[in-house]
């Protein structure tokens, strides 16, 4: 059985002004799947995140998501998904239970103790629950910022950098719970990252961006073997300083 189509994009282009920041890109992705958007600063990522969640509406094109389309419909959505940055902050003054039990409150969780408790231990956050967020360090609101988008089981986890400000084996950590959270719920993943080693142990698709298209898609290993390179960074390289593969003039 086909899995299941969780985002389908379609001609989708955003422009400010003159600037056009995403240019007619179109995307699927399917249940049970870690995606990668990859792309230079500017490249368009956070755009499409942004019409993604809804924060931004498209000039042109078509997003669905669950078969529900977002531009008439999101709030439909909405609550089977979630979203993390660590260039996004919670409220300073309140601790770190108590962001948590808020978005609890707005995500609609019934068993919010539960769920905040669940997600402390498997974070390793019970020694921060009663510390302000505004007294934690980078790598400690990271962690925070990842049991905020798990509150309501997401089915489509939207990330931005969910590795950022982590020490090597807090990563790698991580990068494991994220793994085993889809194989136990199947959910989709989509992260933006610059770390390609992350994008190679993570992610069975990846979509490059430049200039606010997709110009290149599939498995890392394609990608590496279609750009005649050693690793995902230096097709990364190559992509984004126009570099020829190896062997080409």
């Amino acid at each position: 059985m086909a899995d299941k189509l969780i985002i389908s994009v379609s001609e989708l282009s955003k422009k400010f002004g003159d600037v056009r920041a995403v240019d007619n890109i179109s995307f699927d992705v399917k249940e049970n799947s870690v995606i990668a958007l990859l792309g230079a600063n500017g490249a368009g990522k956070t755009t499409t995140i942004a019409m993604l969640l809804g924060l931004l509406v498209p000039s042109s094109g078509k997003i669905s998501i669950f078969g529900i389309d977002m531009l008439k419909n999101r709030y439909s959505a909405l609550s089977r998904i979630n979203f993390s940055s660590p260039y996004v902050d919670l409220p300073q003054r309140l601790s770190v239970y108590q962001n948590l039990k808020v978005y609890s409150q707005l995500y609609g969780i019934s068993n919010e103790k539960e769920r905040i408790s669940v997600l402390a231990d498997d974070l390793r956050l019970n020694d921060l629950l009663h510390r302000k967020y505004g007294t934690l360090s980078a790598g400690q609101r990271t962690r925070v910022m990842l049991a905020k988008s798990l509150l309501n089981n997401p089915e489509l986890l939207l990330l931005d950098e969910p590795t950022a400000s982590l020490d090597p084996d807090s990563a790698d950590w991580i990068r494991h719970y994220l793994c085993n959270y889809r194989e136990q719920t199947g959910a989709a993943i989509m992260l933006a990252t610059h770390n390609m080693q992350e994008v190679e142990r993570l992610c069975n698709q990846v979509l490059m961006m430049q200039g606010g298209r997709i110009t290149d898609a599939g498995t890392p290993s394609e990608l590496i073997e279609a750009h005649g390179r050693d690793s995902l960074e230096e097709v990364f390289l190559a992509v984004a300083r126009k570099a020829p593969p190896q062997g080409m003039k």
